[in-house]
């Protein structure tokens, strides 16, 4: 089992003021793989410390200077991307090959794009007499999950670093290990001291610590709803700028003249990648009344294809849950569709035959699914399908747009003008139309409670930045 006790501040790794020991547990055995210091308020302390100091002169890089470095960690990354996969699938869960092809690249991504748009951003324009100046906001805090850990960590890393900004990252303590690796990553790609710090540790302690720290000027946060109150609430006495990427309840209209079985198929494929642990996973399908059995039909068939396996077991399948309360939370929701009468097509409660220990869940789908059912309302994140029926267009619009949630909607046609026109209804960060992929280029985040801001490309550098206005910069002609 190995150590990864300290913290990397001001460019080294240090021992915690205070240790306290916490494993890190591989979800497909139940045993742990690794061993952290949780830390405190005074190491958060120490670490923005250090972010303040750096911001200095890290501020006053040009853009040549951090095209430089991210160019050197983009080349260090990628001779350790197989490395963090492997990390990504031992901590958490994910399947090597989904690792492998998503998870350790999409930071690869995030670094990629950052350049792209660094290459070409304009800080400085000059409208009529005035300067409209854009500025590194300050020492940045950066609070990030478990389920996506690089996409999560460098979407925010890569963009403060573009803009000048320094930082303090808290990751999950339940998927530390590949933070570790990136911060070492960064290191070797000759980062300046104090400009990157990380501290382990819980939400209540060390993410409170960063939310409410007097030197901190923005926290970017991906988590839990509750999660992200509990951030902006800490961050208000100091009237910081808060960004938040939070839960979702996404929809999947289906609509009449789409091929339905190929639509259907795709649809609950992609509700349950990643074991179903993705904020803007397709969990609530919408289908025509009429076709309703139809879907059914095909749902199941998916489900009864769809492996569950060990996440370093070569092939298609899903692996497990990323913890004991997750596994235990998705059961709690299972048991509560069933018991306010939704139809269990497929799965249900309980381990997969085979399976006698880990965080496996069978594939799950409800049929016959009301929009104000418990498993409809809440993010279960598992792979948990909720298919509900729809009158018309106008009902569907209606149905995918009463949640509290609006990161994303999905919504397949035969016709792709359809599509567009429906997709422009939905109330949410973003829509896929007819199962497109996300592009690393445009922009993530949501409405309502999913959030507020958002990440990805030039919308996600400017987060990171604060507009000044230098009134008479350009003297009038007389």
């Amino acid at each position: 089992m190995k150590s990864y006790r300290q913290f990397y501040i001001d460019g080294k790794w240090v021992d915690p003021i205070h240790a306290l020991d916490f494993s890190v547990i591989n979800p497909a055995t139940e045993e742990p793989l690794a061993t952290i210091s949780l830390g405190s308020a005074a190491d958060v302390d120490r670490a923005v410390a250090a972010a303040k100091r750096a911001f200095e002169s890290y501020s006053e890089t040009t853009v040549d200077d951090r095209l430089q470095f991210l160019r050197r960690v983009i080349d260090v990354y990628q001779d350790r991307i197989e490395e963090m996969a492997d990390t990504i699938s031992q901590e958490m869960g994910s399947p090597v090959r989904l690792s492998r092809a998503a998870q350790a690249p999409a930071g690869l991504a995030h670094l990629t794009e950052i350049v792209k748009v660094l290459g070409q951003f304009q800080f400085e324009e000059v409208r009529g007499s005035t300067l409209m100046r854009k500025e590194p906001i300050g020492v940045c805090g950066l609070i990030t999950p478990w389920n996506w850990p690089m996409n999560q960590i460098v979407c925010k890393v890569a963009p403060a670093l573009a803009a000048g900004c320094t930082m303090v990252l808290k990751p999950s303590e339940l998927a530390p290990v590949s933070a570790c690796l990136f911060a070492q990553i960064l290191h070797d790609g000759g980062l300046p001291p104090g400009v990157f710090n990380l501290v382990n540790g819980e939400g209540p302690t060390v993410g409170a610590a960063i939310a409410s720290h007097p030197d901190v000027a923005m926290v970017s946060f991906t988590g839990s709803t509750r999660a992200g109150v509990a951030v902006a609430s800490a961050a208000a006495p100091t009237v910081k700028r808060v960004t938040q990427e939070l839960g979702g309840k996404s929809s999947n209209i289906i609509l009449d003249d789409a091929d339905l079985a190929n639509a259907v198929k795709e649809g609950v494929q992609t509700c349950f990648r990643n074991s179903g642990q993705s904020c803007n996973a397709p969990t609530r399908m919408l289908v025509p009344r009429s076709k309703m059995a139809e879907a059914v039909k095909v749902s199941e068939m998916v489900v009864q294809a769809t492996q569950v396996g060990d996440p370093f077991k070569e092939g298609t399948h899903i692996g497990p849950l990323s913890s004991k309360a997750q596994f235990e939370k998705v059961q709690r929701l299972i048991s509560k569709g069933i018991e306010e009468g939704a139809r269990l097509v497929a799965g249900g409660l309980g381990r997969p035959d085979g399976f006698t220990k880990g965080y496996f869940v069978k594939p799950t789908v409800f049929a016959d699914v009301r929009n104000d059912m418990t498993i409809a309302r809440e993010e279960i994140f598992g792979p948990v399908l909720c298919i509900i029926a729809y009158e018309n267009e106008d009902d569907a619009v209606r149905i995918a747009n009463d949640t509290l949630y609006g990161l994303s909607g999905f919504v397949t046609a035969g016709d792709v003008e359809h599509a567009r026109r429906v997709a422009k209804r939905i109330r949410a960060g973003n829509v896929h139309i007819n199962g497109a992929r996300v592009d690393f280029g445009s922009c993530f985040g949501g409405y309502k409670q999913s959030g507020n801001g958002r990440e990805w490309g030039e919308a996600g550098l400017e987060e990171f930045l604060e507009l000044k206005a230098i009134f008479g910069y350009q003297p009038s002609r007389t």
